[in-house]
């Protein structure tokens, strides 16, 4: 036993296998490092949420995106909202239903209050005829009717100017249903009524107009005759009027009226 032992040859026989061992432990180290390596980043992996703190932040991210979504549904819902035609209300209705009467109610009295001016109001101011060819001043001579819807709609802006320029102008109304003024209808060549004829203070007519037309040319008119001008700026000139063929003529009961 001792002879085995000590022999050389059988100590040499026993290290390949020692370092067969060495070797085969050197190749499975790094297979348990790689073990580790992954085991590690597998640890990490997994925690995610080491944090409660983290865990709140990461479930309010998770809460933005439905926030999100849910904006942007109202965002849509809104815009078709706003693309269809929104009705009105019936408080709204009601709002715009007294506006409306209340605006007919003062265009009404408004009416009213300028037609409160008729055409036997104008004739009962008016001057004489032939008082108003003595007194020096130009003179306006209307010709017109009762029947005429076109005079009667004139009076409140014929009454205006009237009380605007009384003090240096005449104003004389005569009715063409009275034979009366029979020689005056041929004088100034009546056809049609109203008929203005603008005479100067000498009694001469500068001009005349006949019909409705714009209450500015009647002032404009006025207003020259007043200030002594040679002509008027709105002579000869014919709107919407009454025939004067269709007067009804009567039997005059007051000789001396100028009506």
């Amino acid at each position: 036993m001792a002879r085995v032992v000590s022999n050389p040859i059988g100590l040499h026989k026993f290290r390949p296998y020692s370092f067969v061992t060495h070797q085969s432990l050197q190749l499975i180290k790094p297979s348990v490092r790689s073990l580790n390596r992954t085991r590690r980043c597998q640890i990490i992996f997994c925690q995610t949420n080491p944090n409660p703190t983290d865990s709140s932040e990461t479930e309010k991210l998770l809460d933005e995106p439905s926030s999100a979504n849910d904006d942007t549904k109202q965002a849509a819902d809104s815009s078709i909202n706003d693309g269809s035609p929104e009705y009105p209300s019936k408080n709204f209705n009601k709002q715009i239903a007294v506006v409306s009467t209340l605006a007919a109610v003062g265009l009404f009295l408004s009416t009213r209050l300028d037609l409160g001016v008729s055409l036997k109001d104008l004739s009962a101011v008016a001057l004489p005829y032939e008082e108003a060819l003595s007194n020096g001043k130009p003179t306006v001579v209307e010709f017109y009717a009762d029947w005429c819807e076109v005079c009667r709609e004139l009076a409140p802006d014929v009454y205006k100017v009237e009380q605007q320029y009384k003090d240096r102008v005449n104003f004389v109304m005569l009715n063409v249903d009275n034979t009366k003024w029979e020689q005056e209808l041929d004088e100034f060549g009546v056809e049609g009524i109203p008929h203005f004829a603008f005479l100067d203070k000498n009694g001469n007519e500068e001009g005349n107009v006949v019909g409705r037309l714009p209450r500015q040319y009647f002032l404009e008119n006025v207003d020259a005759i007043a200030r002594g001008e040679a002509s008027i700026p709105h002579a000869r000139v014919v709107g919407q009027y009454s025939s004067a063929e269709a007067r009804k003529v009567h039997q005059v009961v007051d000789p001396r009226s100028h009506g």
